[in-house]
This record gives structure tokens, sequence and C-alpha cells, in this order.
């Protein structure tokens, strides 16, 4: 069984992992889990999480790493750095979302992948962001082992780490992440009744 480990921190955007998580929960290969540096965690929108794990307790080499953004990514975390170096290098599949991008891009870890984020203009005082012409202007960006997405983007997100995983076929994930991109009746129209 394959584990998805979803990292957050307080205040973390509980919308943005919700897509992903539910269709990597539903499948019989994963198995989602969640991380923080506290046990306890609560969301934007309220919701208490006690997590499953501690940053420590996680191997380097998890099937799955996203990154949850939100309003507490101006941590310092040696741990989370070592460990996001890690995983880039070795090519496991990572995914990163909204502020979390942001903690990316201040520690110079999205050196050498083409990549998003809310906004460019958040990094200019970060000197470890080298890579300024490899920022995308769209909503989520797919590069060899990384997605990023702007805080805007969770079906985007959630469509292109099924990509990047080979979850589902191309069409397939397309479907999954339209059946709530464009409501359901202008999904009957585009792929037919999903129920019927």
């Amino acid at each position: 069984m394959k584990q998805a480990v979803f990292f957050m921190l307080n205040d973390y955007a509980d919308w943005e992992g919700a897509y992903l998580s539910s269709k990597l929960n539903q499948s019989d290969d994963w198995i989602v889990k969640t991380v923080s540096i506290n046990s306890e965690i609560t969301s934007i929108g309220g919701f208490r999480t006690t997590v499953d794990y501690q940053l420590n307790d996680i191997s380097d080499d998890v099937d799955l790493l996203i990154l949850i953004g939100g309003n507490s990514w101006s941590i310092e975390n040696d741990k989370l750095k070592e460990l996001l170096a890690k995983r880039l290098k070795s090519g496991l599949p990572t995914g990163s979302i909204c502020g979390s991008v942001d903690y990316l891009a201040r520690n110079g870890l999205l050196t050498g992948y083409k990549h998003t984020g809310n906004s460019q203009y958040l990094w200019k005082d970060y000197d470890a962001y080298t890579n300024k012409n490899d920022f995308l202007m769209e909503q989520a960006v797919w590069d060899d082992n990384l997605v990023t997405a702007n805080g805007t983007a969770a079906l985007d997100f959630t469509n292109l780490v099924i990509k990047m995983l080979h979850l589902l076929s191309d069409k397939e994930a397309n479907q999954a992440t339209d059946l709530y991109k464009l409501g359901f009746y202008k999904f009957c129209d585009k792929y037919g009744n999903p129920f019927a």
C-alpha cells in the first residue's frame, strides 16, 4: 500500500487538499496520512486536526508528500527543508500549493523546476530564489516530480498530481476534476451522466 502524506501547519487551507486526498483515499492502492510539526493543528476554516505523524516520524522516501498551503508558511524548519531537498533531488513525487510554494521559493527548492505560485512578486526579496524565468503564470504546473499551484487551484493541483502518479488515465483525471470544475449539469453535457 502506497502512502500519501499531507503536511499541514496551523491555519492550513482546508480546501486545498480535500479533492486530492479523497481521490487517493478511495483508491485501493493508497492510504492518506497527515503530518505536522505540532500534534494538533487548526485549519483556516476552524477544523481541528490531530495529525498521524510528527515531522521527525516520517521517512524521506514516503511515496507522496503534499504540502498544503495556508497562513503559517513563514516558518524556519531545518528538518522540513532537508526532507524536501532530499525528496526533490531523489525524484520522489511532491506537491506544493499556495503558501507552501512560497516556502519552497524562499529556501531555493524550486531551482531546476518550472513552477507557479500565488505571486512571484511575493518572492522578490528571496535571495535563494534564483530561477525567476521558470515561473509560469498558470494555475498549476507539473515538472518532473513536482507539482506546484496557487491558492485558487485546488482542482488543477489535484488533476496534475493524479496524472503525475498515474493514478488514473489523463482522460479519467480530467473527468474526475471536471465534475467539480464544470458542475454536474455542464459535466453531463460534456461527458454524459456519471450516475446513469
